[in-house]
């Protein structure tokens, strides 16, 4: 990139301070559901976790990617649903009914899409009156051939989303991320950059990076921005030959484990604070430290657009 725009468009993140939301201090349910053959069984088991999640207190509930199907290439089709024919989207329909019941806001882990020929690996996300707010396409699909441990190509199915997802809600500014979007940090740190509070992470590692990565990554992606970082997996006796890691997990804004649990289907609540944000940056500035004199980072949207 020219010398010119990158002086006219770089910029130290945080270039936009986290607003102050209308709740600074919530609860956050994290479903981890066990998978089955059984798309209306899954759907109904995903209902009742997050009716049970609102009851022991929850405002956000955050579910697994890919909940109304097992994870394999050869399922994504036959269980996709196109959200514009909302009748024919019946885990679709179950989100928007079940958050204006509960009065919840729900990230909806993702289900598979499809959208005229193509299909995405999307999650959807809903406000407390029902309504879809954004969805997001996953970005980076998993592409993975480890002789000897597992061998997966998510892009022969599937279509990698073009857009970044941040929703705004009472709950604070959200990131959305599923997956592999977590390997890369560049997707974490533009989402601080603009303001997000936490980034959701509906993920489904497999044992063996799960092992190696899992924890590991989303400290610290929440480390590195000091934002909080909310991950939900399936369980690992969900069906399907894919064997899944678990351990859904909340982490904090210094890298910290604020709560997770193990590979069993259960539901994880936890609180946020975002004051702890704040905290956190006084304590240890890491904005004001970066070294924009040496290296930029350039908001490519605000490069586009001109503004």
């Amino acid at each position: 990139m020219a010398q010119s725009h990158a002086s006219e468009y770089a910029s130290l993140p945080h270039s936009v301070p986290p607003a102050l939301p209308k709740i600074e201090k919530f609860k956050v349910g994290l479903c981890q559901l066990s998978v089955s053959y059984d798309k209306e069984k899954n759907i109904a088991r995903a209902r009742k976790a997050i009716q049970n999640a609102a009851k022991r207190g929850a405002q956000l509930v955050v579910l697994p990617e890919m909940w109304n199907c097992p994870l394999s290439d050869d399922n994504f089709s036959k269980y996709a649903e196109d959200f514009d024919n909302v009748d024919a989207s019946p885990s679709f329909s179950m989100l928007a009914e079940v958050s204006h019941e509960q009065g919840i806001t729900i990230v909806g882990g993702s289900v598979p899409e499809q959208c005229g020929d193509k299909l995405y690996n999307t999650s959807c996300v809903f406000g407390t009156d029902g309504k879809l707010k954004d969805k997001h396409r996953k970005l980076h699909l998993f592409d993975a051939n480890i002789p000897g441990d597992i061998s997966f190509k998510e892009s022969d199915t599937s279509t990698p989303g073009d857009k970044l997802t941040i929703v705004d809600t009472d709950l604070g500014r959200i990131g959305i991320g599923i997956c592999h979007d977590m390997r890369f940090p560049e997707l974490a740190m533009f989402y601080a950059q603009r303001g997000v509070h936490l980034i959701c992470y509906p993920g489904a590692f497999n044992m063996s990076t799960g092992e190696h990565l899992w924890e590991l990554v989303q400290r610290a992606r929440a480390a590195d921005n000091q934002v909080f970082v909310a991950t939900c997996s399936p369980a690992r006796g969900s069906s399907g030959c894919y064997m899944i890691w678990g351990h859904s997990t909340l982490v904090g804004p210094f890298g910290e484990i604020i709560a997770t649990t193990g590979h069993e289907e259960t539901t994880v609540i936890a609180e946020i604070d975002y004051s702890i944000i704040q905290l956190r940056r006084e304590n240890l500035p890491l904005y004001r430290q970066r070294r924009g004199d040496i290296y930029q980072f350039v908001d490519a949207h605000v490069l586009k657009s001109g503004q």
